[in-house]
C-alpha cells in the first residue's frame, strides 16, 4: 500500500528550540528531501508578505522530481471573509499548488483560544477551504487538537471533519497537537473516522510529548490513515514531532508499506545527517535506524554472534538504510571484534593472526595511559593502521606554538580590552613543501584548529568542509591527582556528511586536544585517499 509522506521540518521542525535555517539552507533541505523521495515538503509558514511570495514562488519553480511544495497557514479570522483575508489572497497569487491550513477541531479550543462560537469556526473552515479550492489549489486540512476535541465532544470534532471534506479538502489530517494521546486511542479513533467517512483520505500528525509520536503515528496508519506527517529526526517544538527517519524504514521495511522508492531508502542515513547539520541540530547517535550507534556492538559475545549470524543482534541489514555495523573496541570485546575491525585494513585476518595479537597489545598499552577507543573509532583506526604498518604520512608537524591571550587595560582610557583571543603558529611539511601559518581563535584549541587547516588547505582542499562539532574533556584515572591528573579529550568532527571521533590523553590539556585534533584531520584525509 502506498503512503504519502509529508515533511514539516521547515515549519513545525523550525519551531524547535535552537533550530533555524537561512533561505539557502531551506533550499538545500528541500533538495535533500526531494532526493529521498518525500511526497510533500511543507516549506514554512506563509503569512502573505512579499518575502513569503518570493520564497514560495522560487521554491515552487524548483525542478523537483518527487516532491510538491506546500505553503502552511491558518483559516481566515472570525471577523473577516476569505476574500478579505490578506494571506489567502497572497497564497492565491503564489505559484504553489498545495496549501495546508489548520483549523480547530476542539470545541473547547474554539471557545477559549479563538474566542468565537463553534458555528463560526465551522464557517471559517468552510470559507477558507472553498476559497482555496476555487483558486485551483490542492488543500490539506489539519484538524488541530482533533483527538482532544474528540474526547471532549466527538460530535463537534466530526462536524469539523465533515465541514472540511464537504468544502473540498483533499486530505484531512487528524492532529494530536499537544502530544498527550496514547497509541491505542489514536489507532481506534482513526479507524472509527475511516469507517464514518469512507470517502475522506485521512492523515495523521503526532507530537512527541509522551515519547510516543512514532507509535501513535504507526497506530494511525494501521487504523487507516494514508498520509503521515513528521520531521527529520523528530525535531520540533517542546519534545518534537514524529520522526520520519524512524517511521519510513519501520513502515517500509517491517510492514511492507511503500513510503519512498525502494532504491532511495539507502540514502536515509546520509540525508538525515545532512539536514541535522543544516539545522545546527546535534544528531542523536542513538537514533533508531540512522544513528551511529544503531548497529554498534560492544560485548564480546554479541560481536561474535553478529559475525556468525548478523540477525542475532541486528533487526535489519544496516546498509538497507545507508548505515553500517560498528564494532566497539573496549575491555569487553575480544580478538574476534578486533579482527573484524582490522579486516577493513588488511582483509583475511582472523582472531589468531599475529597482527591481531600485536594490535591488541598496542591498544592495551595505550589504555594503560588513559586512552579509551570505544567512542573514538577514528583514533582507533589510525592506531590499527600504524600497528599494521599501513599508516600514511599526509603531513608532518615541524613546529607549533600557542600564545594564550589575556585581557588588557588601556593606559589611555583605563578600560579593559578584549585580549582573550589566542594565537597559534604552525609549520608543516607536506612532501617536499613547507608551509608556515598563523591563526587567531577563541581559545587555544580553536586557534590550533584554524591554523592547522589553514596550513594544509592548499594541499588538501577537502579540509575546507571539516569542522569540529563537539569537544569534551574528562579527568583520567591514570596519573597524578587534582591538577596533575591526566585529561582525556574527545573531539567530534564532521564534513557535513560523515561524522568521526578522536581522542588524546595528556597531563597538558592543550597537548591532549592537539593529539585529538591531529587524528581528526589525518582520519579525514585517510577517508579521502583510501
Amino acid at each position: 500500500m502506498k503512503l504519502e509522506i509529508y515533511d514539516t521540518t521547515l515549519r513545525d521542525g523550525m519551531q524547535g528550540a535552537g533550530i533555524s535555517f537561512t533561505d539557502e539552507e531551506k533550499f538545500a533541505v528541500i533538495d535533500a528531501l526531494d532526493r529521498l523521495g518525500i511526497c510533500y515538503i511543507e516549506a514554512g509558514y506563509f503569512a502573505g508578505s512579499d518575502a513569503d511570495i518570493a520564497f514560495f514562488d522560487r521554491a515552487a519553480a524548483l525542478p523537483l522530481k518527487n516532491a510538491s511544495i506546500v505553503a502552511f497557514g491558518s483559516t481566515r479570522r472570525a471577523n473577516e471573509s476569505a476574500e478579505n483575508c490578506e494571506w489567502l489572497r497572497a497564497v492565491k497569487r503564489c505559484r504553489v499548488e498545495d496549501v495546508a491550513i489548520f483549523g480547530k477541531a476542539s470545541e473547547r479550543q474554539v471557545e477559549l483560544v479563538l474566542r468565537t462560537t463553534p458555528e463560526k469556526n465551522l464557517e471559517m473552515i468552510a470559507d477558507t477551504v472553498s476559497f482555496l479550492k476555487a483558486a485551483g489549489k490542492r488543500v490539506i486540512f489539519d484538524a488541530e487538537h482533533f483527538f482532544d476535541g474528540y474526547s471532549d465532544n466527538p460530535f463537534y470534532a466530526m462536524r469539523v471533519i465533515e465541514t472540511a471534506a464537504m468544502a473540498g479538502a483533499d486530505r484531512v489530517v487528524l492532529c494530536d497537537t499537544n502530544g498527550g494521546m496514547l497509541p491505542d486511542i489514536v489507532g481506534m479513533t482513526v479507524e472509527k473516522m475511516c469507517r464514518r467517512f469512507p470517502d475522506v483520505k485521512f492523515g495523521i500528525h503526532c507530537h512527541n510529548d509522551l515519547g510516543m509520536a512514532v507509535a501513535c503515528t504507526l497506530s494511525g496508519i494501521l487504523g487507516g490513515a494514508v498520509h503521515l506527517q513528521g520531521t527529520v529526526s523528530g525535531i520540533g517544538e517542546r519534545c518534537g514531532n514524529a520522526n520520519l527517519c524512524t517511521l519510513i524504514p519501520l513502515l517500509q521495511l517491517k510492514l511492507g508499506y511503500e513510503c519512498i522508492d525502494a532504491s532511495r531508502i539507502g540514502s536515509l542515513t546520509g540525508i538525515a545527517r545532512q539536514i541535522c547539520e543544516l539545522a545546527n541540530f546535534d544528531f542523536n547517535e542513538h537514533e533508531p535506524f540512522v544513528g551511529g550507534y544503531a548497529f554498534a556492538h560492544k560485548a564480546g559475545t554479541h560481536i561474535d554472534a553478529v559475525r556468525k549470524s548478523p540477525g542475532s543482534f541486528e533487526h535489519i541489514d544496516p546498509s538497507d538504510v545507508g548505515n553500517r555495523r560498528n564494532m566497539l573496541i573496549s575491555e569487553l570485546s575480544g580478538r574476534s571484534a578486533l579482527a573484524e575491525k582490522m579486516c577493513s585494513i588488511m582483509p583475511g585476518l582472523t582472531k589468531n593472526s599475529p597482527e591481531v595479537a600485536a594490535a591488541l597489545a598496542k591498544i592495551k598499552q595505550y589504555e594503560a595511559k588513559g586512552y579509551q577507543y570505544e567512542n573514538a573509532e577514528a583514533s582507533l583506526m589510525l592506531l590499527l593502521c600504524d600497528a599494521l604498518g599501513r599508516r600514511r604520512e599526509f603531513f608532518r608537524i615541524d613546529k607549533f606554538q600557542v600564545v594564550v591571550g589575556q585581557p588588557y587595560r588601556s593606559r589611555h582610557t583605563g578600560l579593559l580590552g578584549d585580549g582573550s583571543k589566542c594565537t597559534a603558529t604552525i609549520k608543516v611539511t607536506v612532501g617536499d613543501a613547507q608551509e608556515i601559518t598563523a591563526a587567531e581563535g577563541d581559545g587555544p584549541v580553536n586557534a590550533l584548529d584554524l591554523a592547522l587547516r589553514k596550513a594544509l588547505l592548499g594541499f588538501y582542499p577537502v579540509l575546507d568542509r571539516v569542522r569540529l562539532t563537539d569537544f569534551k574533556v574528562r579527568v583520567s584515572s591514570v596519573g597524578g591527582a587534582a591538577t596533575a591528573s591526566a585529561v582525556r579529550v574527545f573531539i567530534e568532527s564532521t564534513d557535513g556528511e560523515s561524522v568521526w571521533r578522536t581522542t588524546g590523553v595528556s597531563t597538558d590539556i592543550i597537548d591532549a586536544s592537539w593529539q585529538a585534533l591531529l587524528d581528526s584531520i589525518e582520519f579525514r584525509l585517510m577517508m579521502e585517499h583510501q
